[in-house]
């Protein structure tokens, strides 16, 4: 089997909102959706830049549940971005949740967090530097060396 590709997809309390934000957000466009009769979206597809991400509402009736109903999420999203500490405020300023501010990393990036209104957590950041993974290392060790 031959992997070309990895999406995140994500499930959302609601997916019509979620597409308005994460183009408000980040500057995502919506590439198609496919709609029951209902108005539940089943499936939708969104490009932030050359890459896909996908979302559907909630299917409990499957055990599909979205991060806000189950009141957590065990993943974040790393965006990389020309400009993190502009895609944060302009993040917050369409409603997302700031959880840390953008600060430089030890990896070599400077990022920050958000949530979003549909509970989902996204790390941003842009490089600021090449760091060799043996320096990485040095510099991740350091950070629990004790003063």
């Amino acid at each position: 089997m031959k992997i070309e590709e990895v999406f995140a997809y994500l499930c959302v309390s609601d997916t019509a909102a979620a597409i308005d934000f994460y183009q408000r957000a980040f500057g995502a466009s919506e590439k198609f959706r496919l709609t029951e009769p209902s108005g539940r979206i089943g499936h939708a597809e969104m490009a932030f830049g050359p890459m896909t991400v996908m979302l559907c509402d909630e299917f409990p009736e499957y055990g599909i549940r979205s991060a806000s109903s189950i009141g957590a999420t065990p993943v974040s999203i790393h965006l990389h971005v020309d400009n993190a500490d502009r895609m944060i405020e302009q993040a917050v300023a369409a409603g997302a949740s700031l959880e840390r501010e953008a600060q430089d990393a030890f990896y070599g990036e400077r990022s920050g967090v958000v949530r979003d209104p549909f509970g989902h957590r996204w790390l941003v950041g842009h490089s600021i530097e090449e760091v060799a993974t043996d320096e990485m290392q040095r510099r991740y060790t350091r950070l629990f060396d004790a003063p």
